[in-house]
């Protein structure tokens, strides 16, 4: 027993004069050895133009039988450089460091390993950067026999560090200063370009104890603002060398949705200023990453916007779900959305300007973006307001992106007791975008459009309205002047005024309204109007209007891609109390710079109402499934279709017209 206790005791006494003798030899000699295995390992240079010392620590990691019993060398270096491989941007050195502090595992030197369980280091100097092609600096090789070395490391901490990154595809250059407090957390700031915008921001992490440790959650606090944006997150990420989950809440402010996509790489409209705030939820393994945007509520201008989005990571495609609802949206907060103005002072790099003359939006769709996300988002509207005595409820449509392809099919909302049908395909694959649209409006009730309207309270009137059309381009504005199809529209029973039309918004009308009539209330017994559209310009095959006191005949074009009116506007009084209906008035200029005016050149038609009607009772047949009066009621409509299917009178050659009573 005395003989095994005593060799025990030779054997610990050798190994610590080994130790020993060790720690007192010049490692700067070793230097060129360390050099040329992480040189090998790495594939870069390396180079340690410091001090190289020795020491000896207890294992990093709880170590098993007489394993346990051996220390680990513990080796600090100074002015240590690593080399940027020959493609980077940025210079031939990646790393800088003042002081490197590293714990070395023994038993993996002689498997050719240099596993390094602590990393400190202290002021290092960093530049990480990936290309266009998404190669990174970072990412050291690991091919089977490019090197008997391999590189392995466990655990990381900086002091007093700067890091720089830099990535051209995101035109993108950021330094960032970290640094690991005293309590083992890390806190960092940053600031720099990221899509040409200026990006500043900071944060605080909880302390890197371990990069393999699995199942660690580490607390995140970060708040990041780029451009107009603002994001904070406050939460936990799981395993940070290999993120695997994230749960934290999420804040953001920005000037426009559209702004998130070069930051998250998720499809968003344009839009006003906006705050949202939610739960932000996922996994984050590589090439399945899925992320939950839980309950999360906000503002879109004036509109309030709620619901849960969840982005799926996905070949070929990523895809963006979920529902989405409002209880007040205003709509004019979705002027943006199709690219009319939206009032931002600035102009954003690149943003086409709305001509001062156009009404139409001009600014292109930006379809380069639609090939890179599906889209399934179900939105309902409750109350919609488009002004305040013009609501619209129920407002639902499913929001589909399916490989470039943008549909809204259904988009459906009640409005006035009716109700708006719609679908929309825009297909953004081709140069220019080809859209189809189809809409139709059933029972809007007069009284019920303008209730503030006094007048109108007691009108039993409805407007019914189909349209169908398809077009070309990568703007509203284009793909209405490419147009071609049909506008149908038919109102029975009601009244008519300037007062009214200007509630409606409709400024040609009331100018209209105005010459004809005054500005009195005028009993409104239908209005019937086929448009044909061929190539944005509109044609009326009937446009008429028959009241108490005339019948109302509509003649000329609307171009759509000029935005300018051209027409005539013959009226045919019933009674001698309106002698302005002697003459025609003619409807020019622009949609935003109309002109009304009466055409003395030109003497009016004297036929009688059946006369008008008999030229145009072709297309009446169209607007017959428009009208729909109901069990026990007949609509003012029915007369007037049943007069245009009388054959035309006319007076014989050489004779005029009858004059009008």
């Amino acid at each position: 027993m005395k003989i095994a206790v005593g060799g025990v005791i030779s054997v610990a006494a050798l190994i610590a004069l080994a130790l020993l003798v060790l720690t007192n030899l010049d490692w700067n000699r070793a230097k060129p050895w360390f050099d040329t295995r992480v040189s090998e390992a790495t594939e870069r240079s390396f180079a340690i133009n410091g001090d190289l010392s020795l020491n000896w620590q207890r294992p990093a990691l709880e170590q098993t039988g007489w394993r346990r019993w051996v220390p680990w060398p513990h080796l600090r270096a100074k002015d240590v450089m690593l080399g940027n491989p020959e493609w980077a941007s940025t210079g031939p050195v990646m790393a800088r460091i003042r002081q490197i502090d590293f714990n070395v595992n023994p038993f993996l030197l002689l498997r050719k390993t240099i596993r390094v369980q602590s990393l400190i280091l202290t002021e290092p100097r960093l530049a990480l950067e990936q290309d266009k092609k998404g190669q990174n600096n970072w990412t050291f090789p690991k091919k089977e026999g490019s090197s008997a070395w391999r590189f392995d490391l466990q655990d990381l901490s900086m002091v007093q560090g700067s890091v720089r990154y830099v990535d051209p595809a995101k035109r993108a250059d950021i330094t960032a200063r970290v640094d690991t407090l005293k309590d083992g957390s890390v806190a960092w700031k940053f600031e720099g370009i990221f899509n040409d915008e200026r990006l500043t921001g900071g944060g605080r992490t909880g302390a890197l104890l371990s990069l393999q440790a699995k199942n660690v959650r580490y607390p995140v606090e970060a708040a990041v603002r780029v451009g107009e944006t603002t994001i904070t997150a406050k939460g936990t990420l799981t395993d940070p060398a290999h993120p695997s989950a994230l749960d934290v809440d999420l804040q953001i402010l920005g000037a426009s949705m559209a702004d998130l996509f070069p930051l998250s790489g998720v499809l968003l409209p344009e839009t006003p200023k906006f705050s949202t705030g939610g739960r932000l939820v996922g996994t984050l393994g590589r090439g399945n990453m899925q992320l939950r945007y839980e309950k999360f509520k906000g503002r879109v201008g004036s509109s309030d916007i709620g619901g849960t989005l969840e982005y799926l990571q996905r070949n070929p495609r990523p895809l963006l779900r979920g529902d989405v609802a409002s209880n007040y949206l205003n709509l004019k907060d979705l002027g943006a959305v199709i690219g009319a103005s939206d009032g931002r002072k600035k102009q954003k790099a690149g943003e086409v300007k709305q001509p001062p003359g156009k009404i139409l939006p001009v600014s292109p769709f930006k379809t380069d973006r639609w090939g890179k996300m599906d889209v399934e988002v179900q939105f309902t509207g409750k109350k919609i307001i488009r002004s305040e005595n013009t609501p619209i409820d129920n407002l639902h449509t499913n929001v589909r992106m399916n490989n470039g392809v943008l549909s809204l099919a259904p988009l459906n909302f009640g409005i006035a007791g009716g109700r708006l049908t719609t679908e929309l395909a825009i297909d953004g694959r081709s140069n220019p975008a080809k859209a189809q649209m189809k809409i139709s409006a059933r029972n809007l009730k007069l009284n019920r459009l303008f209730p503030a309207v006094e007048s109108m309270r007691a009108s039993l009137g409805e407007m019914h309205g189909d349209a169908q059309l398809s077009a070309a381009g990568n703007s509203f504005a284009a793909l209405l002047a490419s147009a071609n199809g049909e506008v149908k529209s038919l109102i029975d029973e009601g009244t008519v005024s300037k007062y009214i039309l200007e509630a409606m918004g409709l400024n040609v009308g009331s100018m209209v309204i105005s010459k004809l009539f005054g500005d009195r209330q005028v009993r409104l017994d239908c209005m019937a109007a086929d448009f044909n559209v061929v190539n944005g310009l509109m044609r009326p095959r009937i446009f008429i209007v028959d009241t108490e006191d005339a019948t109302i005949l509509v003649d000329g074009n609307i171009d759509l891609a000029q935005e300018k009116l051209n027409l005539t506007i013959h009226p045919e009084s019933k009674g001698i109390r309106i002698f302005s209906l002697r003459s025609p008035l003619y409807v020019k200029g622009t949609f935003k710079q109309p002109d009304v005016g009466v055409n003395k050149g030109v003497v009016a038609l004297k036929a009688g109402a059946a006369v008008v009607l008999g030229t145009v009772a072709s297309p009446f047949a169209a607007l017959l499934a428009l009208v729909n009066p109901g069990p026990g009621k007949d609509s003012p409509c029915a007369s007037l279709l049943a007069q245009a299917k009388k054959k035309p009178a006319a007076p014989p050659p050489g004779k005029s017209a009858p004059a009008s009573r």
